[in-house]
């Protein structure tokens, strides 16, 4: 069975854009998840119908949503120390947020992750993203989170990194928001095919990257607790 590599940029500015691959990163359909001003259920429920129409036609359908799967529950208890190597307690003047995913991320200069905070802290577009993950798992092969800006990163003068054949037919009102929706669906491409890496271990979700972790000190990619 063919599998069909397809990506979310979630913002609410404009609507969600996605964009979907064959496996050779050929383009096979792009688009925007709604209105302007919709209900978290309506743009979920379109997601839901694409995600399906496309399984529909045989597809495995892999989804890499640029968004954090998850709000914290309670703030976390471990900051990394970047000149030490090494993990220390939260002071208390700290707010805790931010992922073990997050943190390695910025540790390792790929992205300036947005910290996730508490539900209650989180504002409308992360909500909106964790609606999308708890409802395109019933409907997908794999759900993943991904950071197009660190994947960027990771490609940055890479002579081979991966190429997509693309239209530009749906690319407004967001230019930017497609191309990061083509970004996200590569990724989760290259992961797929075995040549990226997950990281993050405290039981939050972990961000998944086109490309391994190398140099990175192990005690980082360990979450302490």
């Amino acid at each position: 069975m063919a599998t069909v590599y397809f990506g979310i940029d979630v913002q609410l500015l404009r609507p969600p854009a996605w964009m979907a691959f064959d496996e050779s990163l050929t383009q096979i359909d792009s688009g925007w998840l709604g209105e302007v001003g919709d209900s978290f259920e309506g743009i979920c429920n379109g997601a839901i119908a694409v995600v399906d129409r496309i399984g529909q036609l045989g597809h495995d359908v892999c989804v890499g949503i640029d968004s954090p799967r998850c709000p914290l529950p309670a703030p976390r208890k471990w900051y990394w120390d970047g000149k030490k190597e090494d993990w220390r307690p939260r002071r208390p003047a700290e707010k805790g947020r931010g992922r073990h995913c997050e943190v390695i991320v910025r540790a390792l200069g790929l992205a300036n992750p947005q910290w996730t905070p508490s539900l209650e802290g989180s504002p409308d577009w992360m909500r909106l993203g964790y609606a999308l993950f708890d409802s395109l798992g019933a409907v997908a092969s794999a759900v993943h989170e991904v950071f197009p800006s660190a994947s960027y990163t990771m490609w940055q003068n890479e002579t081979n990194s991966p190429k997509m054949t693309i239209n530009v037919s749906q690319f407004q009102p967001g230019p930017k928001d497609m191309i990061d929706a083509a970004v996200a669906a590569m990724t989760v491409h290259e992961y797929q095919q075995g040549r990226g890496a997950a990281v993050g271990n405290d039981g939050f979700g972990a961000i998944v990257l086109p490309k391994p972790i190398s140099d990175a000190p192990v005690s980082l990619l360990r979450w302490p607790s």
